[in-house]
């Protein structure tokens, strides 16, 4: 009994009770076999068994709540009940037959009893528990919605905060991206205006030539009309017509060229396609971009070569942007031919680098491939994933922004076309556009 106590009310069995139990066991062991009276022996151990459970009942009267003080009111008529008729048993005490069943009904059924009383009472201590902490998690979670309500909340402003902060972001990059582009653009205007100077001094001074000859014809041609030679007057004045077709021709050079300068320096946004001469196009710039660099460093020279596919007439295009991005990889094929003869790379014995960027079209069904080619030192694989990236150069600082094919990239794309490299390092690259016809 002093186990189930201890077990129940401490939640273990103390030291003490273990060694109780054993010294129990030893303690009737030796009284049976001395032949003591097992009538005193189970009074013994009665009275023993009821100071053991006082004894924890009292040291866990702390804890003792509810349904447990059904088990204590249990044990406690058990122990009593119990004592008495051994008591009655020992002492001869005379007592009538129906109080002696009495008290032996009740020392089988009070601790039954108690028992039953302590699972009802302590499942409906279960079922309060239950309900109270039902109770708690409900306003738990009651208070949780509301914080998660209000965390809510501040996100959608921290997010809405943090939306206008990115377009505004967004948007001085838009205008920052607008302004390197047309800072990109206006370098490449710079470097073609040195060409563009020569091509126009070629179409002038045929201009100023065919003027000055023309006027001292004028002078034959009248001086023929006064001397009535009507003939040699018709004469001088079919060279003088072609003279004057000559003027006209090299004056619209001169436009044409002009023309182009504008193009190429105006903004594109609102540029629509049209039919173009890929072919003049392609080797317009390859002349202004050799010019160009010429005007700029007199020791420059390289080998043009063209090679232009006659088949393929004009396709719809937007001139100025295409043209763009031909002067870029041209201008691009001058330089790294020019530094790598700077560099004076060793060669095989007997052979001399020669700068060479060649040009090329050509129809391919109902595609039109452009290629520009150099002998340069070609494109270093580990770079060569890169090289259409902004702000990506190989150029010293200063040199180059890093735009240029980029820019070229975005343009043959929103052409639907596509751009291309092969290259052998320290041989040659070869840029390859791909446009429809």
């Amino acid at each position: 009994m002093p186990l189930l106590v201890a077990k129940v009310f401490k939640n273990y069995i103390p030291r003490p009770l273990k060694i109780y139990a054993i010294a129990t066991i030893i303690f009737v062991s030796i009284c049976f076999f001395t032949g003591w009276d097992k009538d005193k022996i189970y009074l013994v151990n009665e009275l023993l068994s009821f100071l053991l459970c006082t004894y924890y009942l009292v040291v866990s009267r702390k804890i003792l709540k509810g349904a447990k003080w059904t088990i204590v009111i249990g044990l406690i008529l058990t122990q009593l009940i119990g004592a008495s008729m051994d008591a009655i048993n020992n002492f001869k005490l005379g007592v009538s037959e129906s109080f002696g069943s009495l008290l032996m009904f009740g020392s089988y059924l009070s601790f039954p009893l108690s028992l039953l009383v302590y699972v009802a009472l302590r499942m409906k201590e279960v079922n309060t528990d239950v309900l109270y902490k039902a109770e708690k998690i409900v306003q738990v979670t009651e208070e949780k919605k509301q914080l998660l309500a209000s965390q809510n909340k501040l996100l959608e402003e921290q997010v809405k905060e943090r939306t206008t902060e990115l377009t505004q972001s967004l948007e001085n990059l838009k205008s920052t991206q607008k302004q390197l582009i047309q800072s990109e653009k206006m370098a490449s205007l710079g470097e073609l205006t040195a060409g563009i100077a020569h091509e126009i001094q070629n179409p002038l001074n045929f201009v100023n030539n065919f003027s000055e000859v023309s006027t001292e014809l004028v002078d034959e041609m009248n001086e023929e009309i006064d001397k009535g030679n009507l003939t040699d007057a018709k004469e001088i004045a079919n060279d003088l017509k072609q003279n004057l077709e000559k003027i006209n021709h090299h004056g619209k050079r001169a436009g044409d060229i002009v023309k182009g300068m504008l193009q190429h320096s105006r903004s594109t946004n609102n540029a629509t396609k049209e039919p173009t001469d890929i072919n003049k196009l392609a080797d317009e710039y390859l002349r202004l971009a050799y010019h160009g660099l010429r005007a700029k460093d007199k020791s420059f020279n390289a080998t043009m070569k063209t090679d232009f596919d006659d088949n393929i007439g004009n396709i719809n295009i937007i001139p100025q942007d295409i043209g763009r991005v031909i002067l870029n990889l041209i201008t691009n094929a001058f330089y790294v031919v020019d530094e790598k003869k700077k560099a004076a790379q060793p060669l095989k014995e007997g052979e001399e680098y020669e700068p060479e960027v060649t040009v090329s079209t050509k129809k391919v069904g109902d595609k039109v491939l452009i290629s520009v080619k150099d002998n340069g030192s070609g494109i270093p694989q580990k770079v060569l994933d890169k090289i259409f990236q902004p702000f990506f150069t190989t150029k010293p600082t200063g040199q180059g922004t890093g735009l240029g094919l980029s820019l070229a990239y975005d343009i043959i794309k929103a052409h639907g076309g596509d751009i291309k490299v092969e290259t052998k390092e320290g041989e040659a690259s070869e840029f390859i556009i791909q446009l429809s016809n």
